[in-house]
């Protein structure tokens, strides 16, 4: 069982689940051709087929139709998952969990990525449903409401607060996941990845998630028509056109104010002196080098090139991705007194819910009082 993609000049236009036998799951296919038609991006449809390819796994191993997934076998799909060995090559440092010892199959499956697969099973029967593909009315994913959940006071409400109906709900069956503080760079760190770069290109594209808070996908989606230099700021634009699939995760456009003369002068230097002249890519930033030079640089690249250096200057741990300089944004302008409302909107994200995660680094609060409380023990 296999998920292939098919691509139209580069861009995934269409996900499928190939079944052992070459012929595509029929159900499968259906539901990633309506997430197609939602518009979701094709790195979400690919992750759906992988997701849903466990299940069908599953679904062979037991001897079951698809139609037959009842309730109590998303229980041994949980225990299924739990020992299933990962395929993936470790992308970060640390420790991870091994199974069967030193000559067993390797790392299993995180728990994030078991709690994924089982949400990407309910969205799978939601539709089925509501398709009337599924002849049982009740999803084998149950929901329950979450009390507990509904008595957090810092959770986001619904715009009719109390008054509104909706309620707080969970998965019955899902892995329990610690909350994560997000692991801004230290400025010493910061200080010598920057001053070591070779490239202009490297340099533009870091300072924008330093100083931009942007997401790795927004800088390698950039055209050259969203800057604006006279303004100080760059406009973040659903795009659905990058040659190697790099997209900003919101549909939301926004505007991002760049004040800090050295972020849009190292961006202005790079398209002055090194964006090959030749290219007629609208996109900001390029190869640069070799046949493909006047192609957009893809994720993958930026992974690696951010990688290198820090492995090269001997920084590199779990934390360090492109993706932490957003972090370090993040929290640096918590820190300096941004409210949650104008860092939400600065950064993209959808739900307050996604800026809290900043707050519990250094809350300001917490911290006067725990300096009132040592000098009241004294």
């Amino acid at each position: 069982m296999r998920v292939t993609k098919e691509r139209d000049g580069g861009i995934v236009r269409r996900v499928r689940l190939i079944g052992d036998d070459g012929e595509p799951v029929g159900p499968v296919c259906r539901f990633l051709d309506h997430l197609g038609d939602r518009e979701f991006s094709p790195n979400t449809l690919a992750a759906y087929g992988y997701d849903l390819k466990y299940l069908f796994t599953f679904l062979d191993r037991e001897g079951l139709d698809w139609q037959d997934f009842r309730a109590p076998h998303v229980l041994a799909l949980l225990a299924f998952l739990r020992r299933v060995p990962s395929r993936r090559p470790a992308q970060r440092l640390g420790l991870a969990v091994v199974a069967g010892g030193q000559d067993g199959p390797g790392r299993l499956l995180s728990p994030a990525t078991v709690d994924r697969i089982l949400a990407a099973v309910s969205s799978f029967y939601d539709w089925a449903i509501v398709a009337e593909e599924y002849d049982h009315g009740v999803s084998p994913v149950q929901m329950r409401t979450d009390p507990a959940l509904a008595r957090v006071p810092d959770r986001h409400q619904p715009y009719m607060g109390r008054a509104s109906r909706q309620q707080p709900v969970r998965r019955v069956v899902q892995v329990k996941r610690p909350r994560r503080l997000p692991r801004p760079m230290n400025e010493p760190d910061l200080e010598a990845l920057l001053s070591g770069l070779k490239r202009l290109r490297d340099l533009a594209m870091l300072l924008l998630m330093l100083d931009g808070g942007l997401r790795p996908g927004e800088v390698l989606s950039l055209h050259l028509q969203d800057i604006s230099y006279g303004r100080r700021r760059v406009t973040i634009r659903k795009r659905d056109d990058h040659p190697h699939g790099a997209r900003g995760k919101s549909r939301t456009e926004r505007v991002v104010d760049l004040h800090e003369p050295r972020t849009l002068e190292a961006v202005s230097r790079y398209v002055m002196h090194e964006r090959p002249l030749e290219a007629a890519s609208p996109f900001v930033f390029l190869v640069g080098r070799g046949r493909q030079r006047c192609e957009p640089l893809s994720y993958d690249a930026l992974v690696k090139l951010f990688s290198r250096r820090m492995s090269a200057l001997g920084l590199r741990t779990p934390e360090t991705t492109p993706h932490a300089l957003r972090h370090t944004h993040a929290t640096a302008m918590w820190e300096g007194g941004m409210r949650e409302l104008s860092l939400q909107k600065r950064l993209g994200h959808a739900s307050p819910e996604s800026v809290k995660i900043y707050t519990r680094v250094c809350d300001e609060a917490v911290l006067a009082e725990y300096t009132q409380a040592l000098e009241n023990k004294r």
